[in-house]
Order: C-alpha cells, then structure tokens, then sequence
C-alpha cells in the first residue's frame, strides 16, 4: 500500500544506499524507477496515488504536474510554440514536435514485438498492441460498443450527440471528423493531391485513389457473406447487402417512396422540389443529378464509351449495349425488340385469313 503522507511529507527523499546509483539519483520506493532530482520525483509518486493538484481555470481540467497544465492551457489559448523546420506546421509541445517530424525523416523507433511493424510515438504502438491482445478499454456509455483508443471513443460518441465540430468555411458544412473537412474543403479549391500511378487520374483523398486502383489490379476484397459476389470497397458491399435484406431505409417525407441509398433519396427529392442543380455547359440544359447530366452530354462529345465486345459497336448508354447485347445470345425476347427498334413491320392476319391461307398452302383433301 501507497503511504500517501509519505508523499506530502516535507522531508525530502534520502539517496538510495545502491551502490549501483550516481550520487544525486532518487528512487521511487512504489515502482523502484530512478528519478534525477526531487522534483522530479514528486511529480512521478503523483502517477501511484492518483493526485491531480493542476487544474485548468477554463474548463477545469485537472493535471498531475505543472508542465502538462501548462501544455493544456495552449488548446485554449492557441498558442503553438514549437515550428517544424522542415514544413513550418506548429504544435502545442516539443514531444508533439518531436512526433511530426519522423513523418520528414522516416524515423519509426518504436516496434510491435508480435508483428515487428513499427511506429512514430509509443501512443501509436500502445493502440495497435491492443489488435493483438483483443484489448478494448474504452466503452460507450450510451451503446456499449467498445474501442481500442480514447479518440476512437470520442469520434464514436459524436454520432449521439450529433456534435459535429468541424464546419466547412466557405459553404458551413460540418463534420464530424478534421480529416473528412479537409476532404471536403477540396471540392472548394479544387486540390486533387492523389495521382494514380497508373492512369495518372487524381483524387481528393488516399481512399479514393485506393478505390479507384482496384479498376487496374482488378482487387476486389469485400466479399458479400449471401452470395459471394465481391467489391472494390466497403460501401460498395454495404450497399449490396440491402438488397438480400430488403431494407431500404431512406423514406421521402414528401410521398413516403423509401430508398436503399441516401444518395438516390436525394435525386428523387428533386422532383418534388424541381430542383436541377446540374447544367450542361454546352446547351444549358438542367438535370437532377450528375449521372444525367454525364449521359446528356456524350449527345454533344458524341462520346460512346460503351462497346459490344463481340461486334466492336458502340452505344451512350450501358443500357443501349445491354440490348444490343442480347441479339448475339438469341434472346428471344429482345430479337423482337430489335426489329422494332430497326423499324421492322410485323403483319398480322386476322383468325380467319389464317385458315384460308392454310387452305391455299395445303390444298383440299
């Protein structure tokens, strides 16, 4: 048991009788770490009984020593002492400093005994060590649902709280997540800092450019557990799977019409409202959603990226080569289809003219 007296008291702490330890090292009698001064010590026996003696006067946060008091207080002032060199980007504490800059230099000092894969901070290392060990310390208080960091948990809480602190500066749109903002401002600049190797096709973000790689090594990992049938990406399943359970939970409060995808609620929206708030830049025609407008405008690039892999012909639509499709597998269905699409005409006898036809073919008996 922890003497808490023994941790206010005034005397300070004796040298240890280690021979081992330099004149001038203090020994923590709880743990048996060695501290350099006495100071230091103090600070450190906080850690054992809990003590929390710095509080914050803004939000009342409170802290084992002064220093990290101090560091915190920055959040609230803004105050970032501490510059890269190399990029000039600011942070709050030299060790935060110290962190970024191994993403300049490569440095990644800290290794997972199980996997071997290494990490810029031992923050870093602590979370990945739990997929390992299965270790979830951080639970929802509103759901349960568990997590391997606190940030995770923080990040988690905000979908019942409904908090979305990161709002978008040029059109308000708020977010849940920094990253997610970042992502977004760039429809407003324009930026598309990932490039395809391949194509040279750029992206907003890495998971769109991950995504998109898929098309050329033809990777498809999300494997739907119903039918086996396999995506490029996570939302693509998701959104698969609705179909083999049938929900669709997306209801227009206009007709109460209900929807697998939020985006397709949306484009349906429009034609109540009448909304069409995409424009062909060519003619000025107005469409409801951006794949609409995509088809319009192949009238004028004349673009028909779609070909029949057996005749080479080629069509605007993916729909157009379905049909089309059909005449080379003799689908009966679309054959006919077909001559009418050709302008073929079908004649059609009435009942009786088909009995003397009959008559004139076969003769009498």
């Amino acid at each position: 048991m922890i003497n808490v007296d023994a941790l206010h008291s005034s005397k300070s702490p004796k040298e240890p009788h280690n021979p081992g330890l330099s004149s001038g090292t203090f020994l923590c009698p709880d743990s048996e770490k060695c501290l350099s001064t006495n100071g230091s010590l103090g600070n450190h026996r906080r850690v054992h009984v809990g003590e929390k003696l710095f509080a914050c006067s803004k939000c009342e946060t409170c802290f084992k020593s002064k220093g990290e008091l101090t560091i915190h207080a920055r959040i609230h002032t803004g105050e970032k002492p501490f510059a890269c060199s190399e990029c000039g980007k600011y942070f709050t504490s030299k060790t935060n400093l110290t962190i970024h800059e191994r993403i300049h230099t490569g440095e990644k000092p800290f290794a997972c005994s199980e996997c071997e894969k290494c990490f810029k901070s031992k923050g870093e290392i602590t979370i990945h060590e739990r997929i390992h060990s299965g270790e979830k310390p951080f639970a929802c208080s509103e759901c349960g649902k568990c997590f391997k960091a606190k940030g995770e948990l923080t990040i988690h809480a905000r979908i019942h709280t409904g908090e979305k602190p990161f709002a978008c500066s040029e059109c308000e749109k708020c977010f849940i997540l920094k990253t997610n903002l970042t992502i977004h401002e760039r429809i407003h600049t324009g930026e598309k800092p990932y490039a395809c190797s391949e194509c040279g096709k750029c992206f907003k973000s890495k998971g769109e450019l991950t995504k998109h790689e898929r098309i050329h090594t033809g990777e498809k990992p999300y494997a739907c557990s119903e039918c086996g049938k396999c995506f490029k990406s996570k939302g693509e399943l998701t959104k698969h799977e609705k179909i083999h359970t049938g929900e669709k939970p997306f209801a227009c409060s206009e007709c109460g019409k209900c929807f697998l995808l939020k985006t397709k609620l949306t484009i349906h929206e429009r034609i109540h409202t009448g909304e069409k708030p995409y424009a062909c830049s060519e003619c000025g025609k107005c469409f409801k959603s951006k794949g609409e407008l995509t088809k319009h405008e192949r009238i004028h690039t004349v673009e028909k990226p779609f070909a029949c892999s057996e005749c080479g012909k080629c069509f605007i639509l993916k729909t157009k080569l379905t049909i089309h499709e059909r005449i080379h597998t003799g689908e009966k269905l679309f054959a006919l289809t077909s001559s009418l699409m050709r302008g073929d005409v079908i004649s059609r006898q009435p009942p009786g003219n088909a009995n003397r036809s009959h008559e004139r073919e076969g003769g009498s008996f």
